[in-house]
């Protein structure tokens, strides 16, 4: 094992073993390719940052966020960030797993499946966005996917999670 990798294995088994119960939840349902054989690994490092739970073939992250999270500009960098290194992100609240484990599951895997492709501006974090694809990042500035997709008319939308969905 390199020595300049120690601190981060060491961070991402401390974050694994003080999960929270919400992240419990959801890592019994992804675990050992419950998804649909889709393959999870939880505390994922990407640069700086410790992604929740992360589907490396499909370059997709799953971040769940408790209220700390509402309107973070940390958030907004952090997105940015790990779009900016080819993961699309999707975020859930916390109750939202505890509520709906069932339309989180699905939701998850509508995006891993290319049902869910678009950003979606859903009710909830970083003014609303809860999908946000790697490929649009690469093609425009956050600030200016920020106002474009705020003042964008829905189209098409799942009702259970008001996302977007392709047919």
């Amino acid at each position: 094992m390199n020595g300049g990798h120690k601190p981060t294995i060491e961070r991402a088994r401390g974050l694994r073993r003080n999960e929270t119960d919400v992240e419990y939840r959801l890592w019994y349902e992804l675990r050992a390719r419950r998804l649909n054989g889709f393959k999870f690994v939880r505390q994922f490092p990407v640069g700086p940052y410790f992604a929740d739970f992360a589907c490396r073939t499909h370059h997709l992250i799953v971040e769940l966020d408790g209220s700390q999270h509402a309107g973070s500009k940390g958030d907004i960098l952090r997105t940015a960030f790990l779009n900016a290194n080819g993961f699309s992100v999707l975020r859930f609240w916390n109750g939202e797993v505890q509520g709906e484990l069932n339309a989180v599951l699905e939701t998850i895997l509508g995006v891993l499946e290319g049902r869910i492709v678009e950003r979606s501006d859903g009710d909830g974090l970083l003014c609303g966005v809860r999908f946000d694809p790697a490929t649009m990042r690469q093609e425009r500035s956050l600030a200016a996917s920020v106002s474009r997709e705020v003042s964008r008319p829905r189209r098409e939308e799942d009702p259970v999670r008001g996302l977007r969905v392709s047919p």
